[in-house]
């Protein structure tokens, strides 16, 4: 029979944890939506950002029949890979719209603004809905940019009627909005599915600032004792005693507003708690009987404690990193509600809250409520994978459970 090693020991205690596997399939599904961006976006623009102010705060659902105008600056198609990171610039601009008509070479129509029974009554050139600028109309004929190429066509009832089938086929359609809209009119479902990218990004790298900051500064002290540690335990206790959201709040401040600044100043405010653990793991480790033989052979203190210290403890420190990655989202939620962090057009879950948690009140209590189910639900997904953990790497639940 093959040897069980203690990583396949762990999974397979972590695995029958069936609220710790849920948790974790919906951070992976979250980490996939985050990947693929605005590839699956109803709105694909940069951030999310295309604003139809005439349908500001619509309830989730709502659908609308919507006019396509061509934009008359060019826009460029990004490849692919380029769209899934940045988005891709839109080519037209959309005007909802309750009715139209064609009339020779313009479309009339009844533009929506809040009210159907009041609508906003306008005319468009056909040529000019196509192509962004306006047709030249000489000897008959009507000259106009299709898609790049001049294009000149004879003015007839004939051209008219095929250019408005044209029309109704690409520039008339109807748009849902699944989650609504809100107070600029942009999408919600769009702006919260790129939320995820903001929050699982702040999680990622402020973990990473946090496990080489604190298991560092961990292993040193714990390992060295004497002044060091003294000193750097003097440092760990005066930082933990701040709370960490004025703590982030105040290294912000230092930093300035921004993506990157709050990468930082998440990281720097939650490596404390990272020392702390690692620094009595390897107090209670340092004094064993193969550390001690590992100093009898005449190995280095750095490779010690490398290569034989940090590997028994990864453990406690996957745990902590999961419930910090938890912690991370919060305080991001936090900042941005508070107005540190990522800046708008940006979307935020927390900015997201800050900026319709008046409507909590009103008829359009889904606009904070959304985002903050979200928040809740990846949290909360975070806390199950890190009790599923803990669970896992407890030796005696592992000697129970197999």
């Amino acid at each position: 029979m093959a040897e069980i090693t203690p990583a396949k020991r762990t999974w397979r205690v972590f695995k029958r944890n069936k609220t710790a596997i849920a948790g974790l399939a919906f951070i992976l599904l979250t980490l996939l939506v985050a990947i693929l961006g605005y590839l699956i976006m109803p709105d694909d623009t940069p951030l999310a950002n295309n604003m139809i102010i005439q349908l500001s705060i619509k309830k989730p659902g709502s659908t609308y029949l919507m006019l396509k105008l061509r934009k008359a600056e060019p826009v460029d198609t990004v490849n692919v890979f380029t769209k899934m990171l940045y988005g891709q610039p839109s080519f037209y601009k959309d005007v909802p719209i309750t009715g139209y008509r064609f009339v020779k070479d313009s479309i009339y129509v009844n533009g929506y603004i809040g009210d159907e029974d009041k609508p906003e009554k306008k005319a468009y050139n056909i040529f000019e809905v196509l192509s962004g600028q306006k047709p030249v109309y000489k000897n008959g004929n009507v000259t106009f940019n299709d898609n790049g190429l001049v294009t000149t066509v004879h003015a007839s009832a004939a051209i008219y009627q095929k250019y408005d089938a044209r029309i109704r086929d690409e520039n008339i359609g109807f748009k849902t909005f699944w989650l609504g809209t809100d107070g600029y009119g942009r999408d919600m479902l769009s702006r919260l599915l790129l939320g995820t990218r903001i929050s699982l990004a702040v999680g990622l790298m402020s973990v990473i600032i946090s496990m080489l900051l604190g298991v560092t500064v961990g292993a040193v002290t714990g390992y060295f004792g004497g002044w060091v540690d003294a000193s750097l335990s003097w440092l760990m206790n005066i930082l933990w005693a701040l709370p960490a959201l004025l703590l982030v709040i105040a290294i912000s401040f230092a930093l300035g507003k921004g993506l990157w600044q709050i990468f930082i100043a998440v990281g720097l405010s939650m490596w404390v708690e990272v020392a702390r653990l690692v620094r009595g793991q390897v107090m209670g480790l340092k004094q064993v009987e193969y550390i001690e033989a590992a100093r009898a052979l005449g190995f280095s203190n750095k490779r010690i404690i490398a290569k034989h210290i940090l590997p028994n403890i990864t453990g406690p420190i996957l745990v902590l990193a999961s419930s910090n990655f938890a912690s991370a989202i919060l305080l991001e939620a936090g900042l941005s509600f508070l107005g540190f962090g990522a800046q708008p057009p940006t979307p935020t879950w927390g900015g997201m809250i800050k900026e319709h948690y008046g409507y909590i009140v009103m008829d359009s209590a889904f606009l904070a409520i959304i985002p903050g189910v979200a928040i809740m639900l990846l949290v909360y997904a975070f806390n199950l994978v890190t009790v599923g953990l803990r669970d896992a790497f407890d030796i005696k639940s592992q000697s129970t459970r197999i």
